[in-house]
């Protein structure tokens, strides 16, 4: 990906969405040919100048401080994933040659940890949110993975080209968006990932929600928190999740999913786990058949 023309949009994007009046700047006029702050404004507040601020605005970082780019970062109100996104987009740090083109590999002692997880949904991301590991929960509850081919394997393909998955999260638009964000935090420190312009394009093709979320240059890290699943089987679920780095893999992570002790849903997970996948993806078929269900909204 080119990252000169992703630092210029980012920038562009970030400047866009603030006003004269959020960062305590007068509003001189009535009315503004752009929308958001104006680059004299942002040059002001960063304390630069305005012609080495438009360089910057245009994909020239190159030369450009730590120092800088922490002012700037201040200016736009960016936060710690943005700030980092920022300085990976302006300061490329330069890699080892890596055969990013390689299908990654997980090794045996984490597929065997994984698999002693026993009532608890777990699998392993890769580079460009590729599925590298699941367990059986994970397939219960996800879907049937290993019945994919290994190129579909994808959290962004499964969430915005499977149907199911509009099904299973209840806040669909809430996940669809951390997964794009993820996707652009990823893309914005591994520019060279040769396999990465691919997925992008067949994602925008296919799907017009990720071209606006994908439009809209918002990143993050995924980390931890709550999210509220239906299940054909077994209904709704809230269910906490953990992202773990695995050790001498900063490209690799560890996701698990678990519910509450003594609560519903983590009755309804002990139930999932003592149902076959075959059974599950069965109920899928079915619920699919059978159309929409009425089931709470956000």
């Amino acid at each position: 990906m080119d990252q000169r023309a992703e630092l210029s949009e980012f920038l562009r994007s970030r400047r866009a969405r603030l006003q004269p009046g959020d960062v305590g700047l007068p509003q001189l006029g009535r009315h503004r040919r752009v929308p958001g702050l104006r680059r004299e404004e942002l040059a002001q507040l960063a304390g630069v100048s305005v012609a080495y601020y438009t360089r910057l605005e245009q994909g020239n970082g190159r030369n450009v401080s730590t120092e800088v780019l922490d002012s700037i970062a201040r200016a736009l109100r960016l936060t710690e994933a943005e700030r980092d996104h920022l300085t990976h987009l302006a300061k490329p740090k330069q890699k080892k040659h890596r055969r990013m083109g390689r299908p990654q590999q997980v090794r045996p002692a984490i597929q065997h940890l994984i698999d002693a997880m026993d009532g608890v949904p777990a699998y392993v991301l890769g580079r460009r949110l590729d599925i590298l590991a699941w367990n059986r929960m994970a397939r219960a509850l996800l879907g049937d993975i290993a019945a994919l081919p290994p190129q579909e394997r994808n959290m962004a393909k499964l969430v915005f080209l499977d149907p199911n998955a509009r099904d299973l999260y209840v806040d669909w638009d809430a996940k669809a968006t951390e997964v794009v964000s993820v996707l652009r935090m990823y893309a914005g420190c591994s520019a060279d990932d040769p396999q990465l312009p691919g997925l992008i394009g067949e994602l925008s093709v296919r799907s017009e929600e990720f071209r606006r979320l994908w439009a809209a240059h918002t990143v993050t890290e995924k980390g931890h928190g709550a999210k509220r699943l239906h299940h054909p089987l077994v209904g709704e679920m809230t269910l906490s999740y953990e992202t773990l780095t695995l050790p001498d893999e900063h490209d690799v992570s560890l996701v698990t999913y678990h519910a509450e002790p003594g609560s519903r849903s983590a009755e309804s997970l002990r139930l999932l786990a003592g149902w076959g996948v075959d059974e599950v993806t069965d109920a899928r078929a079915d619920a699919r058949a059978d159309g929409p269900t009425d089931r709470p909204t956000e």
